[in-house]
């Protein structure tokens, strides 16, 4: 999954791209409006983490524009944490709003929520990795034909191993994803 990131503040853009990357996402960042806009035309982007306050064109701005060529998925990530500037974002289009200083957790997981609502391919209901299943709907594990018990927290880490199966997660990423 690709992300956009624009963002002025070098230090936050730096940590967003390190995080979102350890993550397992594919991360393009721009530092002004006009460059965030340039590289959203060009690109198909799965979500747009998006400041207000940018040289060039703002935030606002830059909104606006994407939602009249696109439906891409826009968060707002922006220090104004004023109930109308939360509203003002919201109402011309925004996904989420999150209010800088953030906790990377809660930004991952609204990122997880966002991109769970833009997939256009449903998730198989039952992962099979060799003679493991893995039934989502039901909340069960089996090995062949036998039962297998698992907590919530087992449950979750299986679930995340089983759908990147053959792929190499840090341990950050999992800490992250459970």
């Amino acid at each position: 999954m690709r992300i956009l990131v624009i963002e002025d503040e070098l230090k936050t853009a730096e940590y967003l791209h390190q995080g979102l990357t350890e993550s397992g996402y594919i991360v393009d960042c721009a530092s002004t409006g006009a460059d965030g806009l340039h590289l959203a035309r060009q690109q198909a982007y799965d979500l747009v983490i998006l400041d207000v306050n940018l040289p060039e064109i703002d935030g606002w701005d830059v909104l606006e524009n994407i939602r009249q060529t696109s439906s891409t998925r826009v968060m707002m990530l922006t220090a104004r944490g004023r109930l109308a500037d939360k509203i003002k974002g919201l109402d011309l289009g925004a996904d989420d709003y999150l209010v800088k200083p953030f906790e990377f957790p809660e930004l991952l997981a609204r990122v997880r929520t966002l991109m769970r609502r833009s997939e256009h391919i449903p998730v198989p209901e039952v992962l099979k990795v060799a003679d493991l299943e893995l039934d989502q709907g039901r909340h069960r594990a089996f090995r062949g034909k036998q039962r297998i018990d698992l907590t919530t927290k087992e449950f979750a880490l299986l679930h995340l191993l089983m759908r990147q199966s053959g792929e190499v997660l840090s341990r950050t990423q999992i800490i992250s994803l459970v």
